[in-house]
C-alpha cells in the first residue's frame, strides 16, 4: 500500500523552500548509466513523487521532455507556479498508476520519494513505461546529516544526533528503522539483470543555519512530532538551533554551515528487446 505525505499546503511550502535538489554529480551518474544504453537523443524523462520540483528542473537540459508526477495537489501547484523550463510539465497521478503509454520513458526517476511507494505495483508500472534500455534511477539519502564549521564540528554533530534521536520515536512504522534497508529492498526486487547499487556518496553543501533547520522540520518525523505536540515540536527546535548557535560562537542563524548529505542509489537498465 503507497503511503500519502507532503500533502499540506504549509508542508509543501516548507518541502519548497527547504529541500535540497540532488547535486550535479549524482545526475551526472544517472546520465551516464543512461548513455551507455541509449544512443541519440533522449526523449522523455519521469521523475514520480516529484514534490515541488527541485530534481524534476535538473532534467530539463538532457531530455526532450520532463514530466513530474505527485499525488499531491499542494506540492503541483507550487512546482507549477513557479519559473521553470519550457520543456517541464507537472501532472497528478499516483506511482503505482503512471500516466503513459508503454515502452515510452528513457528515464523513470524518483528522488527521495519511492521509500512511499506500494513498490511492487510501481516497479511493475515503471517497467511498463520504460522503452527498451530505458532506465530506473531511485535516490535518496540518510537523514543523519552532519554539521561542519571550523573547530565546533565535534560539538555541533553531538547536538544534531540529540535532534535525530528526539525525532526517531515519529518515524512512519512503513519506513522502519533505515529508508536506506528499504531501497536496498527494493533493488533487490528489481528483476532486470542489468543494475547497479551504490550505497555512499558524500556531498557538501552550503546552508545557512536555518536553511538546515528547516530542512530537519520539512521531514515526516518531525511534521509527526508537529501533529503531535507542536509547543513540544517547536520547542525542541528552538532549543536546538540554540545550542548550535551557542556551540558555533555565533549570534544569527544566517551564519553558513557546511552540511554533509550522505546519498545511496540504485540503477537498473529494462532490457533490449531480442
Amino acid at each position: 500500500m503507497a503511503q500519502r505525505h507532503f500533502e499540506g499546503k504549509e508542508h509543501a511550502e516548507s518541502y519548497q523552500r527547504y529541500r535540497v535538489s540532488p547535486p550535479q554529480e549524482l545526475l551526472d551518474e544517472v546520465l551516464n548509466f543512461l548513455r551507455k544504453r541509449i544512443q541519440g537523443y533522449l526523449d522523455l524523462a519521469v521523475d514520480v513523487g516529484c514534490g515541488s520540483g527541485q530534481g524534476t528542473e535538473h532534467l530539463a537540459p538532457h531530455f526532450l521532455t520532463v514530466v513530474g508526477t505527485d499525488v499531491s495537489p499542494a506540492q503541483l501547484e507550487i512546482a507549477s507556479a513557479k519559473e521553470h523550463a519550457p520543456n517541464v510539465c507537472y501532472r497528478r497521478s499516483p506511482a503505482e498508476e503512471l500516466p503513459f503509454e508503454d515502452d515510452v520513458a528513457d528515464l523513470v526517476t524518483s528522488m527521495s520519494a519511492a521509500h512511499w511507494f506500494d513498490h511492487p505495483r510501481f516497479l511493475r508500472e515503471a517497467d511498463r513505461i520504460l522503452r527498451p534500455g530505458g532506465c530506473l534511477a531511485l535516490l535518496s539519502y540518510t537523514m543523519d546529516f552532519e554539521l561542519e564549521y571550523g573547530e565546533s564540528t565535534s560539538k555541533l554533530n553531538e547536538i544534531c544526533q540529540e535532534f535525530y534521536a528526539a525525532l526517531h520515536p515519529f518515524r512512519k512504522a512503513y519506513i522502519g528503522s533505515s529508508s536506506l534497508e528499504v531501497y536496498k529492498k527494493i533493488y533487490d526486487s528489481v528483476s532486470y539483470d542489468d543494475k547497479e547499487w551504490h550505497e555512499c556518496l558524500m556531498c557538501r553543501m552550503v546552508m545557512s543555519l536555518s536553511g538546515f533547520i528547516g530542512l530537519v522540520e520539512s521531514f515526516a518525523t518531525y511534521q509527526g512530532f508537529l501533529e503531535k505536540d507542536p509547543v513540544e515540536a517547536k520547542r525542541l527546535s528552538e532549543t536546538i538551533t540554540d545550542r548550535l548557535l551557542e556551540a558555533m560562537g555565533a549570534s544569527s542563524t544566517d551564519t553558513e554551515v557546511t552540511v554533509i548529505v550522505k546519498y545511496f542509489y540504485l540503477l537498473a537498465s529494462k532490457p533490449q528487446k531480442s
